[in-house]
């Protein structure tokens, strides 16, 4: 083929390209091992941190190979999270990753309540374990767990009971 010749098919392209189906005799293009994308973040302690959020919650976490001991504000997870939904929530990332009993968290939480506490703390666990371990970043993103829950309460109008409930209207 000259170069004022077009393409006529899809397997004069391939010839042109190199890039031939398996079994012919085009050269194999050597394998790339497969490296994560970003750099394990681990302080001098050997934890990595991670701050997550949720509603008006901040959670601050670190997170550090051991027995799989949650601490939420220096008291264990069943004492600060009662309900057994809320424990649930925080063991979300450790369930998709296979990492249950793996690592001790330690977090401190601040605002809200109870259960955007726990949504923070499950955002933070999700930030913390992509910063132990970068391979698992594509698990755990799938699973929407790095997204940060955006939303909040609508601020209350004024002119207004609620954020939108009127005032209840009276006929006489």
């Amino acid at each position: 083929m000259s170069d004022t010749d077009t393409v006529q098919s899809l397997s004069e392209l391939k010839d042109l390209t190199g890039d031939a189906p398996e079994g012919t005799d085009a050269p194999a293009v050597p394998a790339t091992p497969t490296m994560p994308l970003r750099e394990q973040e681990i302080d001098p302690q050997g934890r990595a941190y991670a701050t997550g959020r949720r509603k008006d919650a901040v959670a601050r976490v670190w997170l550090k190979p051991g027995s799989g001991k949650v601490t939420v504000n220096g008291r264990d997870q069943e004492v600060y999270f009662a309900r057994p939904t809320l424990r649930l929530v925080i063991n979300q990332p450790f369930a998709i990753t296979d990492r249950e009993g793996q690592y001790d968290i330690v977090a401190t939480v601040k605002g809200g309540g109870l259960s955007g506490q726990a949504g923070a703390v499950k955002h933070g666990i999700s930030q913390a374990l992509t910063r132990y371990e970068p391979a698992l970043r594509s698990t755990v993103k799938a699973a929407g767990f790095l997204t940060r829950d955006s939303r909040v309460v609508e601020r209350k109008k004024y002119g207004r009971a609620k954020a939108r409930r009127s005032f209840q209207f009276s006929k006489r």
